[in-house]
């Protein structure tokens, strides 16, 4: 076996739970940040082409993106969750078949997802929200974003795989090379003095970056360096094993498919009232400003989840519990510092990307709102991550579902017809309050139903 092994081993098995999620955890979460960068430059070089339809027409694409990084997740998360398990009970050849599966399904997935994008492309963004005047510019950045999907499934599936087993150093690598390149290479691609592509250019020079990203993991991979071997004969899909993977991974996928649908109805909602393109362009800034505080959130959240995992699979209940105190204080504390931070700083954070006051004016009070009961989506992701790590998958998905779809959508259909652009204010801070209750009323079945699955009785003190 690799030399990872051991030090892999000892992280998720040895170290005191509170210390292997920070060590998992902290370049997990610099990987999201560089992640989120790809978004965020794009949206701030944007900004200085000075053309607020451009703005508009990335607002457009922000839905398109969360839905492909919901499709990302499906396979990558239930790949982490499934591989933590057969590492945590000393499987590691069933570990590399279920990772191996998961990244040739995703290289198949991403093809067609590519191919099908690109052919209903037109309809698509209009589905979205793209007025006549932004329709154009919103297609030729979306192509390129169908073109990366090539890359981005497989190579996140292979990122979640290098979490399972604590080989966190290369991912972090790879994503922070690919959002260094992004920055350097989108002022070339986009403005006169280079290519001068405009938008299209922007979203070229993200998808040559994630393909960089892609080419480095399969270097890892390739390279033997990996506890877990990907293997052309470990490939073994069956509608069995799909199912499984899918059950563990669509309850994440599903949180970031309901920000897209909730993105896509604000979208809408925003269209029938008075300055909607400047509406829309503010909440495409707020929405790519959002991404990078989940990502805090979601980075913190892979450092818990394959400790959680293995300890789940080797029966480790006090380890489990550890894991579950921590992750939950944890959460907790990250949504209160970025809503502090994102209210505090709401209108210089807008002004980095547009300075055209109607927008600005918009964009503050859409981000004060929309983080203003932020630790509801710290509290109900990580109690969805718990609920899927102990094979609970049904009511994972439920709460998964909660804050963006079942709560946010009623709200965001009917308030705003009301109360105008308040009810579109409103919408995120009344979801937030019914997903807090909920998700506290849901932590003491998680811990009994824990308890039980690793033979332990259930106890109501626990």
């Amino acid at each position: 076996m690799s030399e990872n092994k051991p030090q892999s081993q000892s992280i998720l098995a040895d170290m005191p739970p509170s210390k292997a999620i920070v060590k998992l955890a902290v370049p997990a979460t610099l990987a999201l940040l560089a992640k989120a960068v790809y978004n965020l430059v794009d949206t701030a070089y944007i900004g200085m082409l000075r053309s607020d339809i451009a703005l508009t027409a990335v607002g457009v694409t922000v839905p398109l993106l969360l839905i492909m990084v919901s499709i990302e997740n499906i396979f990558a998360a239930g790949a982490a969750v499934l591989a933590g398990r057969q590492l945590g009970a000393k499987d590691d050849d069933a570990a590399s078949r279920t990772v191996t599966t998961v990244i040739g399904l995703s290289v198949l997935i991403g093809i067609v997802l590519c191919v099908c994008g690109i052919v209903f492309i037109d309809p698509l963004m209009r589905a979205f929200g793209a007025s006549e005047a932004s329709l154009p510019l919103a297609k030729d950045y979306a192509f390129w974003m169908f073109i990366a999907a090539l890359a981005n499934l497989p190579a996140q599936s292979m990122n979640c795989a290098a979490r399972a087993e604590s080989s966190v150093k290369i991912s972090s690598i790879a994503v922070i090379t690919g959002a260094a390149l992004n920055i350097l290479l989108d002022p070339v691609f986009m403005f006169q003095w280079g290519l001068g592509l405009g938008v299209e250019g922007a979203s070229l020079a993200t998808t040559v970056s994630q393909f960089v990203t892609f080419f480095i993991l399969v270097w890892f991979y390739g390279s033997g360096r990996s506890v877990i071997k990907i293997r052309l004969r470990a490939f073994r899909p069956s509608w069995g094993f799909i199912r499984d993977i899918a059950m563990i991974g669509i309850p994440t996928a599903v949180i970031q498919i309901c920000l897209s649908v909730a993105a896509s109805l604000t979208n809408i909602a925003a269209a029938s009232l008075p300055q909607s393109d400047e509406i829309i362009a503010a909440y495409g800034v707020v929405q790519r400003l959002i991404l990078l505080g989940c990502y805090v959130v979601m980075g913190f959240m892979q450092g818990y989840q394959p400790v959680a995992a293995y300890a789940f699979g080797a029966k480790n209940e006090d380890r489990f519990h550890q894991s579950v105190r921590f992750a939950l204080k944890g959460a907790l504390l990250l949504t209160v510092l970025v809503e502090a931070v994102y209210i505090l700083l709401a209108k210089p954070l807008i002004l980095v990307f547009n300075n055209n006051p109607v927008i600005v004016d918009y964009g503050r009070w859409l981000l004060t709102s929309q983080v203003a009961l932020y630790p509801a989506f710290g509290l109900c992701y990580m109690m969805t991550i718990t609920y899927q790590t102990i094979g609970a998958s049904r009511y994972g998905l439920f709460l998964s579902l909660i804050r963006q779809g079942l709560f946010y959508v009623p709200f965001i259909l009917i308030l705003p017809g009301l109360l105008g652009i308040w009810g579109i204010y409103a919408s995120q801070p009344a979801a937030d309050i019914l997903t807090i209750l909920v998700c506290v009323l849901s932590i003491p079945a998680m811990k009994r139903i824990a308890s039980w699955k690793m033979g332990e009785p259930r106890q109501e003190d626990r």
